[in-house]
């Protein structure tokens, strides 16, 4: 998936940002509100987390456009104004969730997970595709309990095209949410992640298939 974190604390930021990257997301940072508001307006993310206090453009001026667009993306709000009238405020504005500063990052995560599964539709933190099993909490895949042993990005691959089973999930949008701006975003490199992934699921009865010109489907045999 991909992730915006507005930040200007660099500490709190990279902290999130590897958070977020260990948990299999492209991630994105933006530590100016002015700047992280006008990102917005051209790329579409799966989750937007958010410090309120920033400079350029305030967090709550930033939401207010985005909510103004009718702009759906799930909005976590980090910051460190705890009084009742701003939780209150912000979440009425249109933030779908507020965490205070300090906070456990394990909280963190599990919020950003509950985000991201409200969003696509999803009940829990298992995706099941015929026997194929994959734990997003726990960030494992198995195939009729036989764990899968996959790289980071593979992983991701494999959740993404299994959120959409037997829907065609074009080449352009795996490369979307694999790659963020500092990263070379290649398809070639997505084509070598499906290539992988076909070799360690060969023998089971899921298989990734090519639509040529069109994308990639998860299906069963």
């Amino acid at each position: 998936m991909r992730v915006l974190v507005v930040e200007d604390t660099a500490d709190i930021a990279e902290a999130v940002v590897a958070r977020l990257e260990a948990m299999g997301h492209a991630v994105d940072w933006e530590d100016n509100g002015r700047t992280a508001s006008e990102l917005l307006e051209v790329q579409a993310y799966d989750l937007v987390v958010l410090d309120l206090s920033l400079p350029g453009e305030d967090g709550l001026e930033l939401l207010r456009k985005l909510r103004a667009r009718r702009a759906k993306m799930p909005v976590l709000v980090i910051t460190a104004r705890s009084a009742v009238d701003a939780r209150v405020d912000t979440l009425d504005l249109g933030a779908d969730d507020y965490l205070t500063k300090p906070f456990d990052f394990r909280e963190f995560e599990a919020r950003a997970r509950a985000l991201l599964r409200r969003s696509a539709g999803l009940p829990d933190n298992m995706l099941r595709v015929g026997s194929l099993a994959i734990d997003r909490a726990g960030r494992v895949a198995s195939i009729d309990d036989r764990p899968l042993n996959l790289t980071r990005r593979e992983l991701t691959v494999l959740e993404i095209l299994a959120i959409r089973p037997e829907r065609i999930v074009p080449k352009e949008e795996l490369v979307e949410q694999l790659f963020n701006f500092d990263q070379d975003p290649s398809p070639n490199a997505v084509e070598q992640f499906v290539a992988r992934l076909r070799r360690k699921l060969t023998g089971s009865p899921v298989e990734i298939q090519t639509l040529r010109g069109l994308g990639y489907r998860l299906a069963t045999r």
